[in-house]
């Protein structure tokens, strides 16, 4: 697994092989806040207004195009790439989230403690770039409650330029990139070697029932967030984030002595994985 940096240090110790769960991976937007708190309808709205503005897509083909898409592709973004659109990934996220309503956002100390009684890992798994994820975070409560972000720029590190002996400037960035994201296996799999997790004890929530699919396919068990009705393939079905502890009793099972977590001091802020 990438380095987790100056900002936390963990090492854990007294882990059996009688725990039923060693880490949580969780999405981000839509499960650890509800749906209700119009942050994927504004997200929508900005991205549609980026298309119009930035790459000049005419406006009354923008909706449509925007949603197929996000269906073919998994992202409205990762779809603009891959059918040949050049820009700025920073520039992108910095448009879509920029004008967000974060003040909609307050600290949940319902779920901080629930997280912080988990024994487990805890590590966020988001498309969402670094910036957001820190901000939500952050707005919410949570931003120590995590070992670290798999986020985008997890997936999509910017290529380092090849070694120069001939003076010639050479980047090996493009704009162009093909984008990883959920929910491709693909995704799924690199954050599971990132994490440095046995998909068989470990548990994935997330808001999209594409996501959760491709989870199980990847051996993870799967929690679908946000829904009162169990979609298959998902293992579990919260309402609310809130409910976990009704509904997966198992992760507290054994608390005392399937994992202790010894935390450095300077144990501060939730670290991105690379």
């Amino acid at each position: 697994m990438g380095s987790l940096g100056p900002a936390l240090k963990m090492d854990t110790v007294g882990r059996t092989t009688a725990a039923n769960y060693e880490c949580l991976l969780f999405d981000l937007d839509d499960t650890l806040y509800p749906l209700s708190t119009g942050f994927n309808l504004a997200c929508r709205r900005n991205i549609e207004e980026f298309m119009s503005q930035h790459l000049h897509i005419d406006e009354s083909e923008v909706p449509r195009m925007c949603l197929e898409l996000y269906r073919e592709h998994g992202t409205t973004m990762a779809g603009l790439k891959a059918v040949g659109y050049e820009f700025d990934n920073d520039e992108f996220h910095a448009f879509v989230h920029g004008k967000l309503p974060y003040e909609k956002l307050k600290p949940d100390p319902v779920l901080r403690n629930l997280l912080l009684s988990m024994p487990q890992r805890k590590i966020i798994f988001t498309n969402a770039d670094q910036k957001h994820a820190m901000e939500v975070l952050g707005r919410l409560g949570l931003e120590d409650c995590f070992e670290g972000i798999i986020c985008f720029e997890t997936l999509n590190p910017r290529l380092q330029p090849a070694d120069n002996t001939d003076g010639i400037e050479n980047n090996s960035f493009s704009s162009n990139q093909r984008i990883l994201c959920k929910p491709s296996l693909e995704a799924i799999e690199t954050a599971i070697r990132i994490a440095n997790v046995d998909p068989k004890k470990t548990i994935f929530f997330d808001d999209s029932a594409r996501n959760i699919a491709s989870a199980k396919a990847a051996g993870l068990h799967t929690v679908i967030v946000g829904s009162s009705v169990l979609v298959p393939p998902a293992d579990h079905a919260l309402n609310s984030i809130h409910n976990i502890k009704e509904a997966i009793p198992e992760i507290w099972e054994g608390e005392g002595e399937q994992l202790e977590q010894v935390i450095q001091p300077a144990a501060v802020e939730t670290a991105v994985l690379a």
